[in-house]
């Protein structure tokens, strides 16, 4: 049996990032590692709480395992960045968004599931759902600082748009595992 070497991967996807083709390659580099779930999930570990395990930071790339509670969700956002997901374990359902004169207009649907991966460009709007009674657990790459770029979300009843940025993701996050765990405790 193999597990997920985290800094082999993280390199493969540095290397992938510098060249001509840099969404593709990282790409190729993601799907070679989900296609195997089993073998990231031991690398990785076990989910036991939302949260963002950062692999590698740069101005250029930035690469984190997300992990999301039971039945967590997440409101709209962009990244103002490419950016791919790559499911290990569980299941991601995602809804795109784009901004039109009256507002933000569903464009449609997919949901992932273990060994997917999705591409997003520059450009997407997208909010995110685990639907599932267990947790979801993705690889996560973006082609720039995830947390030190300014970005939108928008309001998930209203749909208004609001500022966000790395702090205020991790702060969902956190939001996230009180509420799992206050709906977890016992009597």
């Amino acid at each position: 049996m193999t597990k997920f070497d985290r800094d082999q991967f993280t390199a493969d996807c540095i290397a992938a990032n510098a060249e001509t083709d840099a969404i593709g390659a990282v790409r190729e580099v993601l799907t070679r590692a989900v296609s195997d779930p089993s073998d990231v999930l031991r690398g990785i570990g076990e989910p036991t709480s939302a949260g963002m395990d950062v692999l590698h930071r740069s101005p250029t790339l930035t690469i984190f395992a997300a992990t999301w509670t039971p039945r967590m969700c997440l409101l709209p956002h962009n990244y103002e960045m490419w950016a791919m997901i790559g499911i290990y374990t569980g299941r991601e359902d995602n809804i795109f968004w784009r901004e039109t004169e009256d507002g933000l207009k569903s464009l449609g649907a997919n949901c992932l599931f273990e060994g997917d991966v999705a591409t997003l460009g520059k450009d997407a709007i997208h909010s995110v759902t685990n639907p599932l009674l267990r947790f979801t657990g993705g690889i996560h790459i973006y082609g720039g600082d995830f947390f030190d770029t300014d970005r939108h979300s928008w309001d998930p009843e209203t749909l208004e748009k609001e500022p966000t940025n790395g702090d205020k993701v991790r702060a969902m996050f956190e939001a996230e595992n009180e509420r799992f765990a206050a709906a977890n405790a016992g009597p």
